[in-house]
């Protein structure tokens, strides 16, 4: 089955403003358009429910039920519990706030695994553990591929002393789908915890996280459609164990452990517009299914094979030049349409020069100054990044192509 791009396309506002209209936009990666339910569930919060939620009155009993209904309808769809999934201002905030309380529960000479793989938030908070006196391990990279090699995570655990493993599902530039669910049985079998950072996945079609079986998995509501939040899973059993990072008082809910600050409610509540929008998309491509996690399976699925089909010809196209190095692997299949390439010059200027082309990118390190030092590419002069999502077009893809050409 193909994805109704005309149908997609309606459900987001900015395919039909003027000036971005008759754009081909690239810069998925650095956030997704919003959905139309998003904006309007968020219009409609701060015009009928900007009140303090969950209140015996009728207008902050709505606002706290859309919230909890966010909630329970984005963690069904993603295979876990309801009180599983919390809220939080940012994937980095999130992944600080978790840092905080491993810090308080890991023991000096204890050891956490990162990889060199990962955008600086996935990786910064937890290297600074080292500071209390956690060991801190690297798994790193092949320096000429990017690839994340499971054996070389093996000897990493051997010793029975790693506490967690953090790893990305896949990387921002390098792009890679990592196999998540062997990794994580790794680690499990060794006696560590995993976080998975799924900012650059989560995009591509929501992960049935509870089979996936990682301990937390992070991303982020506005790279998915929706407004400019974090959204963590973490399992039940090790976010009662860890230490409590909210409101005293707040210690017994799940989640808000690792929420200090209150939420942003009106941001909590339209994300709930998220599952709106995969509903519709879903109930106009398939027959009605009542179970949330098969149609976010199929959803992904569908999501996935339009990307990979688009995708595949900008890999080809950039693998047949001589003049640059495409990043991560050639085949649209192992990867996320997420394609960053080292020019061998600095990035920007090119950037620039296809915006006057109507393409809509950027270029830079985007946070990912590990792996691009650890493969050899200067951070300071960066790489072209071009990312897709589902939205995108096959045509936009040969405009890209066809500038591409022009500017190089």
């Amino acid at each position: 089955m193909q994805i109704d791009l005309t149908f997609v396309r309606e459900q987001f506002p900015a395919f039909s403003v003027p000036g971005l209209a008759d754009q081909a936009f690239f810069e998925n990666a650095g956030g997704s358009y919003a959905c139309a339910p998003v904006i309007d569930r968020l219009t409609r919060f701060y015009r009928e429910r900007k009140v303090q939620p969950y209140a015996p009155y009728g207008a902050a009993a709505a606002g706290g039920a859309e919230m909890d209904e966010a909630r329970a309808r984005l963690a069904a769809m993603m295979g876990i519990k309801t009180q599983e999934l919390s809220f939080g201002p940012s994937t980095t905030q999130n992944t600080y706030v978790l840092a905080q309380a491993f810090r308080r529960a890991l023991q000096p000479g204890e050891a956490i695994v990162v990889t060199d793989q990962d955008h600086e938030a996935n990786s910064g908070p937890w290297r600074r553990l080292a500071e209390d006196g956690v060991e801190i391990r690297e798994w790193r990279i092949d320096p000429a591929t990017g690839h994340l090699d499971p054996a070389r995570l093996a000897p990493l655990l051997a010793d029975g002393r790693v506490r967690l493993v953090a790893f990305p599902h896949c990387s921002n530039v390098v792009a890679e789908i990592n196999p998540v669910a062997e990794i994580v049985a790794m680690a499990h079998a060794a006696g560590a915890v995993t976080c998975v950072d799924g900012v650059s996945y989560a995009p591509h079609g929501l992960p049935d996280v509870g089979a996936l079986g990682t301990d937390i998995y992070l991303f982020s509501a506005y790279k998915t459609y929706g407004p400019h939040q974090g959204i963590m899973a973490i399992r039940e059993d090790l976010g009662m164990r860890l230490p409590n990072q909210g409101h005293r008082f707040n210690g017994d809910t799940l989640s808000k452990r690792f929420t200090p600050a209150g939420p942003d409610h009106a941001q909590v509540a339209a994300s709930a517009g998220i599952a709106d929008y995969f509903d519709a998309l879903h109930d106009h491509h398939f027959a009605p299914e009542p179970d949330a996690r098969r149609r976010a399976a199929r959803l992904h699925d569908l999501m996935r094979a339009h990307e990979v089909a688009i995708c595949q010809p900008l890999l080809d196209y950039l693998s047949d030049r001589n003049d640059l190095r495409l990043i991560g692997p050639g085949d649209a299949g192992r990867r996320a349409p997420t394609v960053a390439a080292d020019l061998g010059r600095a990035a920007e200027p090119v950037s620039v020069a296809l915006a006057e082309h109507g393409i809509n990118c950027w270029a830079g390190d985007f946070y990912a100054v590990r792996p691009l030092a650890a493969m050899g590419v200067d951070p300071q002069r960066g790489v072209l990044r071009l990312s897709m999502v589902h939205y995108t077009s096959a045509a936009d893809v040969a405009r890209l192509i066809a500038a591409l050409d022009r500017v190089l």
